[in-house]
């Protein structure tokens, strides 16, 4: 479904939407569930007629036939609940997969500013706790419901058959004690929810303590992480313990109903057997009715709990899966192809929040080839500037344009196949070398994955390491030191080989020398492509076509390395000052 269709259907609509391909699975649990429920109607009325009629009349011979027939519905309703249980939660898993396959490729549609503002721990928690507890309602809910209303109807037809007035006393029982059930059930998906925000809490807090471990050691902050931890994962016991408040008060209530619906059979059937309106055979059938509806009103218990937590997460989930990606492509987006890499950014201002301005009427027209390099203090909108040109963001105001066309008006997936980008913070996966590499190109041959490593300067390293290009890189690439995983992500940029390049500090965690030598293959790479070069580093800048100064939002300056310094403005100054700590 689109996200559209989620917001225009109901939960329950989006819910049993997921069952249609499982159809068959479904039906037959169903079925299965509609045969047990049989049984368990049939033996109070198979024991009351073997005390009425077989055993008074001494057939034996057939009383001892039914009861093999009875054993033997009894195997097979074990086996049925083999069928339910094995069958039936491959149905809810199969469930369970189709949701998270649609909830994975769904936030790979949302864009960074969704990122940006929801932390990795929560998202998790949505593809892992919640979708638990929805397969859970998915496969035990209809099954269980089903199955309990069967019993419970089936067990009342036929106590009216057999005295209607004391069935009539159980009917005007049960209504009150489900609308009580109803309301303590309300109590517990409201818990419930709470739960589900303090899980989603607390594995956020898991996530980001486990990701930065290795700093709170630097700092000897692991005492000041465990605290952390525990204010979080005290206010998780504190919802804990609401939730099973909740449940407590549902089951006391359960059972008290059980005790009394017993207690109110043995007092009115004992009534109407001093009255002469009874014997002690429909009692005793009245009783095992009764018996029969422990295990349906024990489901229903079960149902509740489950209805409560599997309902909560599909409200979480369904919240999501409705939320618009804040950039889609235009209904008549465009296909790039054959890029030249003309840039143009027209009077363009951007903004992360709408109070907080980044970038300010930025005017900026780049030739195909040409080799522009944005420098300037930290802070500035270096970065933010090149993002909008992928369209990782879109503008404020004004427009982005390649070859001409804004890029609003073209799809993402050509966009980017012709940006590519080295970024400042690098993220490998956690995979092998080869794989990462891969990345850039995922069609890409093993002698091309070579090629790209050799043109980065990593090969001779990954061939001094035990497993060559099958090297685990590690969670982050942690197994490799900065330089390395920088230059495996320069390979992927080799890899990809786009017509416009954006490198961002993409040789800030290189030595000099290896620097020196990435330089030089990065010049040959820019031949004949737009490249943007985000540098701290001057040094690495000289030779570009242009250089651009962004200070506050603004491009203070422009020209070639020679034309800034003699202009002795911002470029000179921070020119002088690396060239004098340097």
């Amino acid at each position: 479904m689109t996200t559209r269709e989620f917001q225009q259907k109901s939960i329950f609509q989006i819910f049993f939407h997921y069952f249609k391909p499982h159809r068959k699975l479904f039906f037959v649990d169903m079925f299965c569930a509609l045969l047990i429920a049989l049984v368990d109607l049939a033996f109070p009325f198979v024991s009351r007629m073997a005390m009425y009629d077989l055993l008074p009349e001494g057939n034996y011979r057939v009383f001892f036939t039914v009861m093999v027939i009875v054993f033997a519905a009894f195997t097979l309703r074990a086996f049925l609940y083999y069928i339910i249980s094995y069958w039936g939660h491959t149905f809810g898993i199969r469930v369970e997969a189709d949701i998270r396959q649609d909830l994975f490729r769904h936030m790979q549609e949302l864009s960074f500013g969704y990122f940006d503002r929801n932390r990795t721990g929560q998202l998790m928690s949505r593809l892992t706790a919640d979708l638990f507890d929805i397969t859970e309602l998915a496969h035990h809910g209809p099954e269980d419901l089903f199955i309990s209303t069967v019993t419970i109807l089936g067990a009342l037809a036929v106590m009216f058959s057999i005295q209607w007035q004391l069935a009539l006393v159980v009917t005007l029982i049960l209504p009150i004690f489900l609308l009580v059930i109803w309301r303590r059930k309300a109590e517990m998906s409201a818990a419930s929810r709470q739960v589900k925000q303090r899980t989603a809490a607390i594995n956020t807090d898991i996530e980001s303590g486990l990701s930065g471990i290795r700093t709170a050691k630097a700092f000897a902050n692991e005492g000041a992480e465990l605290e952390k931890f525990t204010r979080s994962n005290e206010a998780f016991k504190t919802s804990k313990r609401q939730f099973h408040k909740a449940m407590g008060r549902f089951n006391a209530t359960m059972e008290f109903f059980l005790c009394i619906l017993s207690a109110a059979v043995i007092a009115v059937g004992g009534w109407l057997i001093m009255g002469g309106k009874m014997n002690y055979i429909d009692l005793i059938t009245f009783n095992l009715y009764i018996t029969a509806f422990i295990n349906p009103v024990r489901k229903l218990s079960n149902f509740a709990e489950m209805f409560a937590n599997g309902f909560a997460g599909l409200q979480r989930f369904t919240e999501l899966m409705r939320t618009e990606p804040e950039m889609q492509d235009a209904p008549d987006a465009k296909t790039l192809e054959r890029v030249s890499g003309r840039i143009d950014l027209d009077h363009v201002s951007f903004a992360y929040r709408e109070d907080a301005a980044v970038l300010h009427d930025i005017d900026l027209h780049i030739r195909p080839g040409e080799t522009v390099a944005v420098v300037g203090p930290s802070g500035g909108g270096k970065s933010t500037l090149c993002q909008l040109i992928p369209r990782f963001y879109d503008v404020t105001s004004g427009s982005v344009k390649l070859d001409g066309m804004d890029v609003r008006q073209v799809t993402q997936a050509s966009l980017r196949q012709n940006v590519g980008v080295v970024q400042q913070d690098v993220f490998l996966f956690a995979d092998t070398i080869l794989e990462n590499i891969r990345y850039g190109r995922p069609d890409a041959t093993e002698a091309e994955v070579v090629e790209a490593a050799r043109r980065a300067e990593i090969y001779d390293d990954i061939q001094q390491m035990p497993n060559g290009f099958d090297t685990y890189v590690g969670e982050r690439g942690t197994l490799l030191s900065g330089g390395q995983k920088q230059r495996i992500s320069i390979a992927r940029i080799f890899l990809k080989d786009p017509p416009v390049l954006i490198l961002d500090e993409a040789t800030s965690a290189l030595d000099s020398v290896t620097e020196a030598k990435i330089q030089e293959t990065f010049d040959h790479l820019a031949k004949g492509r737009t490249t943007l070069i985000i540098a701290h580093r001057l040094s690495t800048v000289r030779n570009a076509d242009r250089i651009l100064v962004v200070r506050d939002g603004h491009i203070t300056e422009m020209g070639s390395h020679q034309e800034l310094m003699e202009k002795n403005g911002d470029y000179a100054a921070l020119y002088r000052t690396q060239n004098l700590h340097g």
